[in-house]
């Protein structure tokens, strides 16, 4: 039985990058749903262990890159919906890998893409707020022009990457009529993430436990808008359910708009914790040139409009559940 729908249905739901941060919160929300799941991770960045709440008989990890997986026609062809969460992530390893970050991002994608419009599965397509390039826009929106930086700066490559992931899919819908939707996630966090490839929370966190500095880079001053991960999960799931949303683009993220000074010291008050801030430069941190961006606030109407949702945990509760691992 399927909880969603009350009715009985085979098909899986297919999850690429389900063994990831988000992708695992996601797969559990699916099978509570009363889905069955396939997730393909090639475990790159994924592991394991972020499965290992859910009930083994209600899911099929196979663990391989998506290209390489043997059985992706079948996998896709026998699929309710897909959701496309593989992809290279964070900032160290889009300076550090350059080469696979790319091929990760666009031919990953390309090959799902292609073999969903065969079967004309619907599709959602996990991109991010780094498409926004170096706008100096007070908050972002999907109808906004993007502004791409130069190609000798990595970061850019990633943003570039995952806006053709953008196009691509959005030229699948157009010319091979296949349902897909585009969401934008700005800084989702919570329980699972890890600072292994530069995510600021859990790198303040892990810092704070164990009584280092903090390191903030650059002068700390610029804003993020922070999202809590079942926040992200709730919006992914109505999305699938919304016939409205297929073709679209959207934001997801909190309005909630915190200094990354503050969010350092917002985690040291919340784990009572003695650690000093440390500044440190971009250059140190990344590479000579290394490009931030002061600003970095999504406007949400249209996701509230489309699907009746806007995440709502506060800035103090995610950084509380997040520490707490729940």
């Amino acid at each position: 039985m399927n909880a969603a729908t009350g009715t009985q249905n085979p098909k899986h739901v297919l999850v690429t990058g389900g063994a990831g941060f988000i992708g695992s919160h996601l797969v559990e929300r699916l099978v509570q749903e009363g889905f069955r799941v396939v997730v393909v991770d090639d475990l790159s960045t994924g592991t394991r262990e972020n499965l290992s709440a859910v009930e083994v008989s209600k899911i099929q990890l196979v663990p391989v890159k998506i290209s390489n997986c043997p059985a992706l026609r079948e996998l896709v062809a026998g699929a309710q919906f897909i959701y496309h969460l593989a992809a290279a992530v964070g900032v160290e390893m889009v300076v550090n890998s350059p080469i696979h970050t790319l091929e990760t991002n666009l031919h990953e994608t390309e090959v799902l893409l292609e073999l969903a419009a065969e079967s004309g599965v619907p599709v959602l397509v996990a991109s991010t707020s780094e498409v926004y390039g170096k706008s100096t826009r007070d908050a972002f929106s999907e109808e906004d022009d993007l502004l791409i930086g130069p190609p000798h700066q990595s970061r850019w490559g990633y943003a570039c990457s995952k806006l053709m992931d953008e196009f691509l899919a959005l030229a699948y819908a157009r010319e091979r009529g296949l349902p897909v939707t585009i969401a934008r996630f700005f800084n989702t966090v919570g329980p699972r993430q890890t600072g292994r490839y530069g995510m600021v929370l859990p790198r303040f966190i892990a810092a704070a436990r164990a009584g280092r500095p903090l390191q903030v880079y650059g002068d700390g001053l610029q804003t993020r808008c922070f999202c809590y991960v079942l926040d992200t999960v709730e919006a992914l799931m109505r999305l699938q359910y919304a016939p409205a949303a297929r073709g679209q683009v959207f934001n997801i993220g909190g309005t909630e708009e915190t200094t990354i000074l503050a969010l350092a010291e917002l985690v040291r008050a919340t784990l009572n914790s003695s650690s000093a801030i440390e500044f440190v430069p971009y250059a140190q941190a990344y590479a000579p040139g290394f490009d931030d961006m002061r600003r970095r606030k999504p406007v949400v109407q249209k996701l509230f409009k489309t699907i009746s949702f806007q995440p709502e945990t506060s800035l103090r509760d995610i950084v509380r559940r997040t520490a707490g691992g729940s």
